[in-house]
């Protein structure tokens, strides 16, 4: 299966499962997340979910296979199935357990997060503008909400490689564990937001959503509209996400 979900009493599970391409974003793993994710939300007896990848990756990102295959009709198909949107609009929270390698899509996921936990192993970076296309997941509305306007535009316009210690030192993550503790950790946590009444704590997501929304939501709308108008071969883009995967591994 392409998507693991696993209860631990009241905490849902989600692990996205095709390491052996590091849990790129093909547009079946996308729509079993967001049904997945729209599963959690209906039922009652699941008051939190933790969210990760199978090792040794969190999330890749685009599944440059198949972009190459269905052009940009890969990337509409995503239009239809916002998965970053539907875990923001959660009404229960979302912890991020970030496990290993964190790129482009994938960090626009995490980032919709409610709040990120990382592996030692962890490694995050915006390659958008590297491969040659524009950010439409979010990065733009959501990652200077973490790590504030300046290093936010750093890391989207130079691409470079953060590691688990310096994101949580820049406010990307607020934990970093040995990465056999990681969900353990997660679960924790989690466990702990699953005793808040149900009504509060949705809520009190409520709340941190709108109250945010002031800011994300013209910026969404924003990134959007600019990234509509531009286009690139997928031909293009896989050329050059070879080179910035080779570029990366240089520097992990």
């Amino acid at each position: 299966m392409i998507l693991l979900s696993d209860d631990h009493g009241a905490v849902r599970v989600l692990t996205m499962n095709r390491p052996e391409v590091r849990n790129a974003l093909s547009t079946e793993l996308f729509e079993a997340l967001y049904a997945a994710l729209g599963e959690a939300d209906a039922d009652e007896s699941v008051r939190a979910v933790v969210l990760t990848g199978a090792d040794p990756a969190f999330c890749a990102g685009v599944d440059l296979k198949q972009a190459q295959n269905l052009g940009m009709d890969y990337f509409g198909r995503f239009d239809k199935m916002n998965c970053m949107n539907a875990i923001v609009e959660l009404s229960k929270p979302v912890v991020g357990a970030v496990n290993g390698p964190t790129f482009t899509g994938g960090l626009e996921i995490a980032l919709a997060c409610d709040f990120l936990i990382a592996s030692e192993r962890a490694v995050f970076a915006d390659t958008h503008a590297r491969v040659g296309i524009l950010p439409g997941g979010g990065m733009t509305a959501r990652l200077p909400r973490l790590v504030g306007s300046g290093m936010a535009r750093r890391l989207s316009m130079t691409g470079e490689v953060v590691d688990a210690q310096r994101a949580e030192k820049i406010g990307l993550v607020t934990e970093v564990v040995d990465h056999e503790r990681l969900l353990p950790r997660a679960l924790e946590l989690a466990a702990q937001i699953a005793e808040v009444p149900a009504a509060t704590m949705a809520g009190l997501k409520e709340i941190y959503r709108t109250g945010t929304a002031a800011v994300t939501g013209p910026a969404l709308a924003a990134e959007r509209a600019v990234s509509a108008d531009s286009h690139v071969s997928t031909e293009e883009m896989a050329a050059r996400q070879r080179e910035v995967a080779e570029r990366n591994k240089r520097q992990m």
